[in-house]
């Protein structure tokens, strides 16, 4: 009996893990037929260097931006809008076409307590520019506890 519900949980274990896997992996743009492909990402600056806050869409955590990071989110076409905050909100709203790609650049600004982080479209070149130095952060640690002040 003991044997039966460890093999169940284990393997109702790998079957989550394997799903978690697939959720966060980096998306190729077009990846799926009828997506866009949106790659958030934020300049490595020392203004706000401590401040990561989380994109979300719907009460959905799709990305953490941290300091000198990107991530890519694959999202059905249609319009959207992504949410971000520390003491301050801002929000972004985009019209994602299917098999484009989308550049959403994250920054910080003075707040009272701490950083206001702004989400605004740009072009692929200024993406381009700094993507060699940023850490790809697609995926990753998602779903803990609400820490955008840290």
């Amino acid at each position: 009996m003991n044997r039966k519900l460890w093999t169940m949980a284990f393997a109702l274990g790998v079957s989550a893990f394997a799903m978690a896997q697939d959720a966060g992996a980096p998306a190729a743009p077009g990846a799926a037929a009828g997506n866009g492909t949106v790659v958030f990402f934020r300049e490595k600056k020392m203004m706000g260097a401590a401040i990561r806050y989380k994109v979300r869409e719907n009460g959905v955590e799709l990305c953490k931006l941290s300091n000198g990071s990107f991530c890519t989110v694959s999202v059905a076409a249609g319009k959207h809008e992504y949410l971000v905050h520390t003491e301050a909100k801002d929000s972004l709203a985009l019209e994602v076409a299917a098999g484009q790609t989308y550049y959403v650049q994250g920054s910080i600004s003075m707040g009272a307590f701490a950083g206001h982080p702004h989400l605004a479209a740009v072009d692929k070149a200024v993406f381009d520019g700094m993507k060699d130095k940023l850490k790809d952060n697609t995926g990753k640690d998602l779903g803990g506890p609400d820490d955008e002040k840290k």
